[in-house]
Order: C-alpha cells, then sequence, then structure tokens
C-alpha cells in the first residue's frame, strides 16, 4: 500500500464533496479523514481500514503493509447501514461491526450488528445470533467482542443479548433472557455458551487468554437503569462470583474495573481520590487488596494504554495542556522515547495495533499542525515504514499552531484554553470566534481540530475554552455539569470573548461563537446571558431545551440517568436558550442531521421557530440521513462554506476575503 494511492481515494472524495464549494479550504477540511479506523492483521502483514466513499458513504479496504494497492472489500452507504470498526479475528477473517438508526413509534432507534467476513471481502456472513418472526423482544445491540482469542485462529468470545423465543402458540421455546457471553467460530458461525444470559449483567471483561474474570450487574427500577453497576470477580481457577466493587456511574464514584491482569491476577481500573480520578489495582486472590497505581493532583488520569492481541495494559495517559504517557511497561518507554526522536515534531504518538507476536506495531503520529500519520514498525529489524496520512487532502497546507493559555473569569478562576491564530497572523485586530466544545462531559485537547483549523486557515482567531463543567479536572471543577450549572460555564465560555477584545485579539465588531452539540447549546445560550457580547451565532446539533433533552430519553432504559443529570428546577427554563429566544439578538446560523439520535432535529426546529416568533434572524439547514457527526464530506464542505459566508455577512467583512 502506497501513500499514494490513499491519496488518490481522498482526492477522489475531495472533489466529490467540494465540487460547489466556494472555497478551497472548505473542501480541504470538510473532507473526511482518509483514514477512519485501521487494524494490523495478527502476522503484522497487512492492515484492514475503513476510508470514505461517495457521501455518508464508508468503504473497508485490506492492503498489504510493504507495497501494493489497497483491496476494496465492502462499502456501506449510510443510508442507513453504517461500518464503523473492522478488527483482524485471524489472517484469513475480519470481523467488522455495522451500526444502523431506524425511525420507530418510540422515535430514532439504534440498532447494531456485528458480521465476519474473509479477508478477499467474500464470504460474508452475519455474526450476530439472528432473530426471527417468533423472537419475543428487540435486540439492539449485536454484541461486541471482548476477547480475539489469538490462539484460536478465528473463534472470538463475543457479548450477546439473549431475546426468548416462541415456538408455537404460548409455548416459550427459549426463555433464555439477559446479557451473556458465546465462544464463535468466524468462518462456520458455530458458537457455544460461555457465561450463560444474566438479566441484569451489563459487562464482561476477560484475561485476554479466553476467560471470564470479571462481570459487572446494573441495578434496576421499573425495567429504569439506576447507574448503580455492582461488579464481581472469578479468582482464578474458580467459577463462583464474588463482590468486586460497586459503582454509581451518577457520581463516578467506586472503583471502575478496565482490564485484567491474568499473569499478575488482578483488575486495573479508575476510582476518585481527593475529587480526581486516578488508576488502581485489585488483587483478584480473594484478599481485596487495593493499591493507587498513578495519580494526580492537578487533573484526572484518563486512559489506559493497552497494546497487542491480548489487549494487554502497558501504561496510562493524563492531559494537562497536552496528553501524556506513562509506560509500565520497560521495553515499550524505552520504545516510545526512541520513536519521539525518530519523529521530530510529532509528540503525539499512539499505539494503535500490535502483530500478535507484538514484533509490529501499528502507530499514528501528529500535532496541532500536522494530521497525523500511520506507521508499521518492526521491532527486529529496528525499521519504521510509514504506511499512510490521515488527511492527504491536507498534505502540504499551512496549518495553525496551536497554544496553550490561560484567562481569567469574572470571579478570578483562571481558564485553560486554546488558541489557535491565522497562520502568519500577529494576532492583532482579527475576526474571531470562541468555540466551546461538546459534552458537557467532554474537554478540549492540544492538537489539531478541522473545525479550528478550517476557521483560522479563514483568517479567524479561535479560543477553545475548557470551562467550568469540562471533564478532566475533577469534582470541583465538572461543578453539577455544564447543564445545572449553566451559569457558570456559560460565564466562563463569555468571559474567554471578553479576553480576547481586552488583548486585541478580537477586532471590535467582529467577535462570533461556534459550537457543536453541547458546545452548540453553550452558543446559543451565551447570547441569553449578554446578548451583546457575539456578533453571529453558528450552533451544529444543538441542544435547545433541558426538558425536551430529557423526553428524547424517555422510552429508553436510561431515562431516569437522562433525567437526574439534566435535573429538575429553574434552570431548566432559565437555562434553555429555546426558551429564551427573545433575549437573542445576533442572527443564529443552525446545522442538524435528521437521524441524530444524541440531541434530536426537533431541538433545533424548536429554536428556530422560537426565534422567528421573536422576529430574530435565524436560519436552519438540515442534512437527510446524517446522524450527529455528520459523516459526510459534502455536507461538512457545505457546512463550513456556509458558516463562514454567514459569519463574514454578519461581522460586515467581505465574502471572499480572509
Amino acid at each position: 500500500m502506497t501513500i499514494r494511492a490513499i491519496a488518490a481515494l481522498s482526492a477522489l472524495a475531495l472533489s466529490i464533496s467540494g465540487a460547489a464549494a466556494q472555497s478551497i479550504e472548505a473542501q480541504r477540511f470538510g473532507a473526511r479523514e482518509a483514514v477512519e479506523q485501521i487494524s494490523l492483521s495478527p502476522d503484522g502483514t497487512r492492515v484492514v481500514f475503513l476510508a470514505p466513499g461517495k457521501g455518508p458513504e464508508t468503504v473497508a479496504y485490506v492492503a498489504d503493509v510493504a507495497a501494493g494497492t489497497p483491496t476494496r472489500l465492502f462499502a456501506s452507504d449510510g443510508k442507513p447501514e453504517t461500518v464503523r470498526n473492522c478488527r483482524w479475528a485471524s489472517n484469513a477473517r475480519i470481523v467488522c461491526q455495522i451500526s444502523m438508526v431506524l425511525s420507530e413509534e418510540a422515535g430514532l432507534v439504534g440498532y447494531s450488528r456485528l458480521i465476519s467476513v474473509s479477508a478477499d471481502g467474500k464470504d460474508a456472513k452475519l455474526l450476530t445470533a439472528r432473530t426471527t418472526s417468533r423472537t419475543l423482544g428487540v435486540m439492539q445491540g449485536g454484541g461486541s467482542v471482548i476477547d480475539w482469542l489469538p490462539d484460536a485462529n478465528g473463534d472470538v468470545l463475543m457479548t450477546r443479548n439473549f431475546v426468548p423465543a416462541a415456538a408455537i402458540g404460548s409455548i416459550v421455546a427459549d426463555s433464555r433472557r439477559g446479557y451473556g457471553v458465546e465462544r464463535v467460530d468466524t468462518a462456520t458461525l458455530k458458537r457455544s455458551t460461555v457465561e450463560p444470559p444474566k438479566p441484569r449483567a451489563t459487562e464482561f471483561i476477560t484475561d485476554g487468554y479466553g476467560t471470564v474474570r470479571i462481570m459487572g450487574s446494573m441495578g434496576e427500577s421499573a425495567d429504569q437503569n439506576t447507574g448503580i453497576i455492582r461488579y464481581f470477580y472469578r479468582p482464578a481457577g474458580g467459577r463462583e462470583w464474588q463482590p468486586l466493587s460497586t459503582l454509581d456511574s451518577n457520581t463516578d464514584t467506586g472503583f471502575n474495573p478496565y482490564a485484567v491482569d491474568r499473569d499478575l491476577n488482578l483488575a486495573y481500573g479508575f476510582e476518585k481520590t481527593q475529587g480526581r480520578q486516578a488508576l488502581y489495582r485489585v488483587s483478584l486472590d480473594g484478599s481485596g487488596k487495593k493499591e493507587l497505581v498513578y495519580g494526580r493532583s492537578d487533573v484526572d488520569v484518563q486512559d489506559l494504554i493497552r497494546i497487542g492481541r491480548r489487549q494487554r495494559v502497558v501504561g496510562l495517559s493524563y492531559v494537562t495542556d497536552r496528553r501524556v504517557a506513562v509506560f509500565f511497561d520497560p521495553a515499550l518507554k524505552a520504545l516510545a522515547a526512541s520513536l519521539s526522536r525518530a519523529l521530530p515534531g510529532l509528540p503525539l504518538v499512539q499505539f494503535v495495533d500490535a502483530s500478535v507476536d507484538e514484533n509490529r506495531l501499528l502507530l499514528w503520529a501528529g500535532s496541532d499542525v500536522d494530521p497525523g500519520s500511520f506507521y508499521v514498525f518492526d521491532r527486529t529489524a529496528k525499521k519504521l515504514m510509514k504506511i499512510m496520512l490521515s488527511r492527504p487532502q491536507l498534505d502540504g497546507t499551512a496549518l495553525a499552531p496551536v497554544k496553550s493559555i490561560q484567562f481569567t473569569a469574572a470571579d478570578g478562576t483562571k481558564i485553560p484554553a486554546y488558541l489557535t491564530l491565522p497562520p502568519g497572523s500577529d494576532g492583532k485586530g482579527l475576526p474571531a470566534i470562541v468555540m466551546p466544545h461538546g459534552g458537557p462531559g467532554a474537554r478540549d485537547e492540544w492538537g489539531f481540530d478541522w473545525l479550528a483549523q478550517f476557521f483560522a486557515a479563514r483568517g479567524y482567531a479561535v479560543l477553545q475554552p475548557n470551562f467550568r463543567g469540562s471533564t478532566g479536572y475533577g469534582d470541583a471543577w465538572f461543578a453539577d455539569n455544564g447543564f445545572k450549572s449553566w451559569r457558570i460555564a456559560i460565564g466562563d465560555v463569555n468571559d474567554g470573548g471578553r479576553w480576547l477584545v481586552s488583548q486585541g485579539i478580537a477586532a471590535p465588531g467582529k467577535m462570533a461563537i461556534v459550537g457543536w452539540s453541547y458546545g452548540g447549546y453553550a452558543a446559543l445560550q451565551s447570547a441569553v446571558l449578554d446578548p451583546d457580547l457575539f456578533k453571529a451565532i453558528v450552533a451544529i446539533a444543538p441542544v435547545t431545551d433541558l426538558e425536551t433533552l430529557k423526553n428524547e430519553a424517555r422510552w429508553f432504559t436510561n431515562y431516569r440517568m437522562v433525567r437526574d443529570f439534566i435535573g429538575t428546577g429553574p434552570h431548566i427554563t432559565e437555562g434553555s436558550p429555546a426558551r429564551n429566544a427573545a433575549r437573542i439578538t445576533a442572527p443564529v446560523l443552525l446545522f442538524h442531521g435528521d437521524r441524530d439520535t444524541n440531541v434530536g432535529i426537533l431541538e433545533s426546529r424548536m429554536m428556530a421557530n422560537q426565534l422567528r416568533d421573536a422576529h430574530r434572524r435565524v436560519e436552519l439547514v438540515e442534512f437527510r440521513d446524517l446522524d450527529h457527526q455528520l459523516q459526510d464530506g459534502q455536507a461538512r464542505t457545505s457546512m463550513l462554506d456556509k458558516a463562514d459566508g454567514f459569519l463574514r455577512t454578519s461581522m460586515g467583512m467581505a465574502e471572499g476575503a480572509k
């Protein structure tokens, strides 16, 4: 496989998606990543990867690492099936997850299924257990692979939602119900039950060698998830379940197991200490011994670093102003340091996959001004091979450095943020954008961001604040979340705009706000709190009414958790932009996909209607058959181009000028 081949594929997608665009920047930045997901074969000689096709289409390819043009396996058109993930079950078989969103009586409902396909794209089979007309219920989730059984040559352990089935009349032929685990041959579909279904089971964790060691059981009340998960473990060689921990996912308290180390006979997981998430390990020998592995006093420890077909734990990562990796494995620690020296200017390095012997490693490296590339490193030959670019359409494009900064909120709190200035700019007197992140349970990180980079390329300064209500900084920073504590969160966002003005970065009268999901909510609500601060608002897939957001979950088992997270009280009215549309004086541009299951499109329609009733300037652009992420190069290109034109008109700037 060559970079040239991948670039050709991306150039085709670019020419399709950007045909009607007014700016080359909209075409380049609106195009989807050339590699949306990738996996290395067990022998380390081939990769399977997902790449964009026309519009919302996603295509699966297989290619040889050393050389050769990618071979197309199959494609999903996104209407409604979309392939999300493909991994090697063996050198001959690949397992892929297919997702879809269907319109039903309860609204939009998501489904997933697993399929198995040979490495040449033939002999496709449904890996998920089939349902029939006799099935007495609905199986939304099609299961997930929890152990790739690298010694089994194509067998996997996968979860299954067991649904009872009738035989004749009212006689039940199969009464099994709940969540269990099966061993499945990905070639023959022969299946056997490893863990019988349990009605309240919600999670299973293996040791990477085919043995299920941990089970999570969700507490329920009147068929509603409470958010309380009780975890159980099995001692080495035993079958009886014993209590491990209790996790309250509403408050994120208690030990949350993530992985099992068979050799050390322990579980790795996260638990809070002094209000911040830390990594712990708990012995599975019956002693209950718990040890702190790593914690910090400033930020949460966020992720495990895992490697290989057995997904063994080799380290952890956390984010201050940049993501930092801490390795437990001495060899990988030394290798990571060596790779950093071999890839100067690319400080963000991630291990993506490995061959079964871990001799060949698939990794990604990038930075703020480099969208990244994929490499294969041969540890024996000590050879690093660059195999493809993440975004070849941006190759050679000057990108804008991202600077970590802090600004002071009205109450004196220092708010961390990222500032991106147009390439070559002196950073003064610019049109400026505040861009709050989604979530609210999320945060921005240092690195390449296609949305921020697009606006920087078009001449805007972009500020991305990690306002209070963001995750990653501990309980005190998260407060009561960005909905219940909206005044604090939105206050920080608006103070970011005032900082841009005070520093002379934002030109007078030329400051806007742009956000996606919760960021779209923050963009709209910012004008409710301070109608005169921003001259234009762009909101993509925004939450606009908190009561409506709760009601979207009413017919689902997580309703109670959603209800409690959003809460009740005066903030429902005061914190909903659709209920305060008359206070918004700036022009508003809304974008939303009509297959969005995160935030229903009715929220944007409601917002547009309320603004029209208040005689405000508003436009809503709806994208057919697209979800929350708008995974369509044509749609994204159109959105970027229209948003740029809208901001220029609203702020009195020349249409074509940067």
